[in-house]
């Protein structure tokens, strides 16, 4: 018979498990946003678009990752050489018992 510290401990694995599992593929989805502006801030292109046009391009994006950004959460910056765009977001992920707010903030750009 195994001992009560072998069950407590494969108990606790799980739950570790579990939250991680829970909050993995909204860390993995910001990573891929994040990788999505920096390929839009290093395109040449970025200087001949509206700054509108921008902010509508990465919340669809956003939208096909899963993740809850708003055009108000987008903050775009384009002038002379440069072009920076930047999102803050939350994502609300429910565990039993309890939920967690997640904030993300990624950016990209010169």
């Amino acid at each position: 018979m195994k001992s009560p510290r072998r069950w407590l401990a494969a108990a606790l694995l799980a739950v570790f498990l579990y939250v991680v599992s829970s909050l993995a593929p909204s860390f993995f989805a910001d990573f891929q946003l994040t990788r999505y502006l920096e390929k839009i801030t290093g395109s040449p292109q970025i200087h001949t678009q509206a700054p509108a046009a921008i902010r509508d391009q990465v919340v669809e994006r956003a939208r096909q990752l899963h993740l809850p950004v708003k055009a108000g959460d987008v903050q775009v910056e384009v002038s002379g050489g440069s072009a920076r765009v930047s999102v803050r977001y939350l994502v609300p992920v429910n565990l039993p018992g309890y939920t967690v707010k997640l904030h993300f903030a990624p950016s990209a750009g010169r």
